[in-house]
């Protein structure tokens, strides 16, 4: 059976981020039934305008829909500014808004801060209102703290370790029964 496709995406630009280290270690955690990818381009999204959507859009904005369109779920993880979602990662989500790459697509939200509550709340709010499934299990806190963290240092701790896991199972659950879902769908219809 092909491996679960796992579109992992950092609401952080910054190169030594905490969330997108944290989601490389969750690639490294990945069972050999999934392989999780990194998104690289949140950067290269032109800002939401409708006037350049459909036929008009970008290369980049292609790439991020075809990218998602491709996953059998999403991993995020993202950093908290001013009580919110960064403007990398909501101008990356309003690019889906008219679109169905998203719609139903189980969604893990992963937490690298236990400070960081309004911006994971509200991420998983705009999420839910996109149609994508949240899926509770794989929407963790895994309360990362020191400096100069890698994925070494991650996979060191048990703990941050037994989060990571935890998440991943629960998302290849939802994304096993999304992935039978789409195929059944499709059988129907060509019926």
């Amino acid at each position: 059976m092909t491996p679960l496709r796992i579109l992992a995406i950092s609401g952080s630009l910054r190169a030594q981020s905490s969330n997108t280290v944290l989601l490389r270690a969750a690639a490294e955690l990945a069972p050999a039934t999934m392989r999780v990818d990194l998104f690289s381009g949140l950067d290269a999204l032109p800002h939401f305008n409708p006037d350049i959507d459909g036929p008009k859009a970008t290369p980049a904005v292609r790439r991020l829909r075809t990218s998602i369109d491709r996953a059998d779920a999403l991993l995020i993880c993202s950093p908290e500014y001013a009580h919110g979602v960064p403007g990398s990662l909501k101008n990356a989500l309003d690019w889906l808004v008219s679109g169905i790459e998203i719609v139903e697509k189980p969604v893990g939200v992963l937490n690298a801060s236990p400070r960081s509550t309004h911006a994971h709340a509200s991420l998983a709010e705009t999420l839910r209102t996109m149609a994508a499934v949240v899926v509770d299990g794989a929407s963790r806190t895994v309360p990362l703290s020191g400096r100069d963290l890698d994925v070494a240092t991650i996979l060191a701790r048990a703990e941050w370790v037994d989060e990571v896991q935890m998440a991943l199972d629960a998302l290849a659950r939802a994304a096993d029964q999304h992935r039978r879902d789409r195929r059944a769908r499709s059988t129907i219809r060509r019926d």
